[in-house]
């Protein structure tokens, strides 16, 4: 008798506990649901998006949108950059403002002095024809006023390096596309030069002068580059379209630009493969994703990404690319780690257009705004 009235205990007491697991795990269901792994058709696993965390899928089920996820940083005023980094072109102070006027201050300005003048211009890369122009004058005006001083020696270098650097150029980046629509932004470039984190740098540069921005990856040759891109995107709360690595980069960068025309947003920077100037075949497909987007807008810009510290080879990408894309403006990377900062004249006359971006550090404000007179003072009169 005892042991039947036990056994009756148990069962009761497993009843209860099973009762209390299945309400528990009604009461729970909603919170899972908010949370569980969702599996696209391709296999690929990815969040289920919430309100507050979107995604864009194309036509195939791919994932074409990463939204962002984090608090949106508020990017440096693009205003007053350069000034702020002028310490960044040290090495190249050393070559203009000391080198230079350490020359042109000789007690003798012989025909060897000039000599050693344009060799310290064409060692920071000015290019051939600049220095012979920035010489001739500097020696006719020189000669002319008669002039030792220091004072007015360092006004006229800096007013010739002013007038090579021709200050009338546009060095706006064009954010206003045809009828309204978004202005697509082609950024392009070698590998290596730092095309992508420029490309999130220029995001940053847009943001901060009020646009509302969309980044395509059409760099999808490498799955480092997406997951890269989507990093700065999501520091600025900037969207990423992207496609799975090895998609078309083509297709990518035309969805890129619908998904900015659907959000009414006013630019499209839209990050290319990095290609070597001398492949053939990658300069074509970036003709075809330029061809391609323009069946839906026409490309406000294209944009050149250089390191500086590459030199003379510099030249050379700036001048195939230029053949391929219509180049619009340079942005020019590393050089605060060059004393050759000669190459922003010699880029321009190279390609005839501006220098319209300098990267002066690692920072995600490190990007500068290119302004003529900043730069001069900055070679010449260094922190001074």
């Amino acid at each position: 008798m005892e042991n039947w009235v036990m056994w009756l205990v148990i069962a009761i007491v497993a009843i209860a506990a099973i009762s209390g697991s299945i309400v528990w795990a009604t009461r729970r269901k909603p919170e899972l649901d908010d949370r569980r792994d969702e599996v696209d058709a391709d296999g690929s696993v990815a969040v289920e998006a919430t309100d507050e965390d979107t995604e864009t899928v194309d036509g195939d089920g791919d994932t074409a949108e990463a939204a962002p996820t984090v608090q949106p940083e508020t990017p440096e005023p693009t205003g007053g950059r350069l000034v702020r980094l002028r310490s960044r072109l040290a090495r190249s102070n050393n070559v203009f403002g000391k080198g230079l006027l350490a020359l042109l201050s000789s007690d003798k300005l012989d025909e060897e002095v000039w000599e050693e003048v344009e060799d310290t211009l064409l060692t920071a890369d000015v290019g051939i024809n600049a220095t012979m122009e920035i010489v001739e004058r500097l020696r006719e005006r020189v000669q002319v006023l008669g002039t030792r001083d220091a004072g007015q020696l360092r006004g006229l270098l800096k007013e010739e390096l002013t007038a090579a650097l021709d200050p009338e150029l546009d060095r706006s980046i064009h954010t206003v596309g045809q009828d309204g629509k978004p202005a697509p932004v082609l950024v392009v470039g070698v590998n290596g030069s730092g095309k992508t984190t420029t490309c999130g740098k220029i995001a940053r540069v847009l943001v901060a002068d009020g646009n509302s921005v969309v980044m395509g990856a059409a760099d999808t040759f490498r799955a480092a580059a997406t997951e890269q891109l989507q990093t700065w995107g999501e520091r600025v709360g900037v969207p990423v379209v992207h496609r799975e690595e090895g998609a078309d980069p083509a297709s990518v960068a035309y969805e890129a630009v619908s998904t900015a025309d659907d959000k009414n947003a006013d630019v499209v920077l839209l990050d290319t493969a990095g290609r070597l100037q001398n492949k053939t075949g990658l300069m074509d497909e970036l003709g075809k994703v330029k061809r391609v987007v323009e069946k839906r807008e026409p490309i406000a810009e294209t944009l050149l990404v250089i390191d500086a510290t590459t030199g003379q080879n510099g030249l050379k990408q700036a001048e195939v690319f230029g053949q391929v894309t219509d180049v619009s403006g340079v942005v020019l990377t590393k050089l605060d780690g060059t004393a050759k900062g000669g190459i922003v004249i010699a880029i321009q006359r190279q390609l005839g257009v501006p220098v319209k971006l300098v990267g002066l550090g690692e920072g995600p404000d490190d990007l500068a705004p290119f302004e003529v007179d900043g730069f001069v003072d900055a070679l010449v009169d260094g922190d001074d």
